[in-house]
């Protein structure tokens, strides 16, 4: 059964112990990662002779770099076998991994500490696939959205509160002693929520596992890179951890030596961090209401770039007054701040919108046989990607460049990205930039998408011609890329040619008899055509001719006939009612799609009567 609302999923058996499963176990990593690079930061740097900037890479390299070792692996394993067990068995493993984290707080031992982060990394590796691809085996295509957007924002909430813990408990009075017993605390917590987890299907029962991992991993990006769509959602993927990774693992050093302050603020850092990207992730699922579309990635990823470029900007500029440490409160007390604090929350709220649809979009396109080999291939190329920027950033940081220098050039490669991503999705960009100015301009409100929705494969949609407005109206807030027929010599018109970047155009020459039929091939395909049946646009400002071209396409096509109500756009300038309304330059505009309707005519109409009652039955419905 679909669940609409978003958290009425975390009511629902197949999804809640599942999400607290993974939140148990992300709030346990950031735990011990937080409390180790503060314990090495703050207290036992020096003697261990680590500078803070280069353990903050070091434990985020030792906590991808499994991922990319053992993602081939990880991923055969959780097709081969049910993945509710496999999951318990991995949080078995994270019991064990904890102890051992345990006794290198209490010994105060910071290169042990490393290795079990290294190994922590191992288990989150089996994990990632199995929790990724069960998604879709207990969730509707619908309820995927939902669920990644609780899942991402979850994980951050976890990381918000682990960090918190982490970060304080540490420094504390014996601080080493209460991170031990969290840690294990947790992973105890995870092991019990996980047996609540429904079993689900076996996707590849006779899959014979292969431990060769670097013929496996090849072979799984590989077969990742067969479905286009698929594979720029991982690289995209790759990218948002790259920049959140490099992030996260120079907080520490970035506010001690850019902006004199104390490790409150470092947890201050990382809990807005977090907090962002939850957010971001919610936002994402309220503004896609379940459809699964790349749409809000291309102008995220230009909101990343700039608000990290104003946040390197701004902190290049903070001048550290006598190399005093601050605490939060003097920190907050100060306005010039203020600027930092709203470009991380920025960014990170940029991030959460650009992640969530992107992961959708992996789950449900990947081959269902191969879901979590495909989602493992996604982890590999995660792991290379933030691998590669924590190297890129070691090495920047060891010949002298600053983390804001780190943060700037994070900006410029993040500008790189943003453009090429727009230009891979031209029509998605185009459509967002119009749909914001037509919103902005006309006030539009759209009624009743689920109808559209609730249609069958075939589909022809038909609405009234009331201006100039129209197609680019319904253009820009159909979903999906709606096939419009467009003429050719129009189709050649300059100004046309941007509009033709967000629909798909049918070129449709009127002079050719048998563009009806080429019309209705089109719909038989799947094709959502958009069809106005008056031919013109109105200039009574009621319903003009409706011809019979359209209601024989229906028919012939067996296609629902889905009609839309544009009321508005007629009080414009851009309608041909000069004299006879009162035009206005911005009238509100109202798109109202109703419940499709079937024509129903009797088999033993034929020829010119069969096309002349549907004509007169689509005119009915408009």
């Amino acid at each position: 059964m679909t669940v609409h609302s978003p958290l009425a999923l975390l009511k629902s058996r197949k999804f809640g112990p599942l999400f607290l499963t993974q939140f148990l176990g992300a709030a346990n990593d950031n735990v011990f990662k937080n409390a180790l690079v503060i314990l090495v930061v703050y207290q036992l740097g020096e003697g261990a002779g680590i500078k803070p900037a280069v353990m903050g890479t070091l434990a985020a390299a030792s906590f991808i770099l499994p991922f990319f070792l053992f993602s081939a692996t990880a991923g055969q394993l959780a097709d081969r076998y049910e993945k509710s067990a496999m999951i318990r068995v991995v949080k078995v493993a994270e019991v064990a991994l904890m102890l051992l984290a345990a006794v290198g707080f209490i010994t105060l031992s910071p290169w042990f500490l490393l290795f079990v982060l290294f190994l922590l990394g191992t288990q989150a590796t089996f994990f990632g696939p199995l929790k990724y691809a069960i998604l879709p085996d207990h969730l509707s295509e619908d309820d995927l959205i939902g669920g990644n957007a609780l899942i991402e924002g979850g994980t951050f909430l976890a990381i918000l509160l682990g960090t918190i813990a982490g970060g304080l408990l540490v420094l504390s009075p014996d601080g080493t002693l209460w991170v031990a017993g969290l840690v294990v605390a947790l992973a105890g917590a995870g092991l019990a929520a996980s047996r609540a987890i429904p079993h689900a299907r076996v996707a590849s029962p006779s899959l014979e596992i292969s431990f060769n991992v670097w013929r496996e991993t090849i072979a799984i990006v590989c077969s990742a890179r067969e479905r286009r769509d698929v594979f720029l959602a991982i690289l995209g993927i790759s990218w948002f951890w790259l920049v959140g990774a490099t992030y996260l693992s120079q907080f520490p050093a970035f506010t001690k030596d850019v902006l004199g302050a104390d490790n409150q603020v470092v947890t201050f850092f990382l809990t807005l961090f977090s907090l962002g990207i939850g957010l971001g992730s919610l936002l994402c699922s309220k503004l896609l209401k379940g459809e699964i579309s790349a749409a809000p990635v291309p102008l995220a990823a230009l909101a990343i770039t700039v608000f990290s470029f104003d946040l390197a900007v701004v902190a290049e500029g903070v001048d550290i007054a006598g190399g005093m440490v601050v605490g939060l409160p003097e920190f907050l007390s100060r306005i010039d701040n203020w600027r930092i604090i709203a470009d991380l929350l920025l960014v990170s709220v940029s991030g959460g919108i650009y992640a969530v649809p992107l992961y959708a979009i992996l789950q449900a396109r990947a081959d269902e046989s191969r879901r979590a080999r495909t989602i493992a291939a996604n982890n590999v190329l995660n792991a290379l990607f933030m691998t590669l920027g924590a190297v890129v950033t070691a090495l920047l940081l060891a010949v002298g460049v600053a983390v804001t220098g780190v943060f700037l050039l994070m900006a410029v490669a993040n500008a790189i990205v943003a453009i090429v991503i727009c230009g891979l999705l031209p029509e998605t960009t185009l459509k967002i930039l119009l749909s914001r100015l037509l919103r902005l301009a006309f006030r539009v409100d759209v009624k009743g998408l689920e109808n559209i929705a609730a249609t069958g494969e075939r589909v022809l949609i038909v609405a009234n011609h009331v201006s100039l407005l129209d197609a680019v109206l319904l253009a820009v807030f159909l979903p999906g890329r709606p096939t419009f027929a467009v003429n050719t010599q129009v189709a050649q018109w300059w100004w046309v040619a941007p509009f033709l970047k967000i629909i798909d155009a049918f070129p449709l020459d009127p002079s050719n008899p048998l563009a009806i039929k080429s019309l209705a091939r089109a719909v038989e395909q799947g094709r959502h055509v958009v069809i106005f049946p008056e031919g013109r646009i109105t200039v009574t400002g009621a319903l003009m001719k409706v011809y019979d071209g359209p209601g024989l396409i229906a028919d012939k096509a067996g296609a629902d006939i889905v009609p839309v109500h544009i009321e508005g756009a007629q009080y414009s300038f851009a309608s041909y009612l000069k004299g006879k309304v009162r035009r206005r330059l911005f009238p509100k505009i109202t798109l109202t799609v109703l419940p499709a309707k079937r024509l129903d005519l009797p088999a033993a109409l034929k020829g010119r009567v069969r096309r002349r009652a549907a004509g007169d039955q689509l005119y009915t419905i408009l």
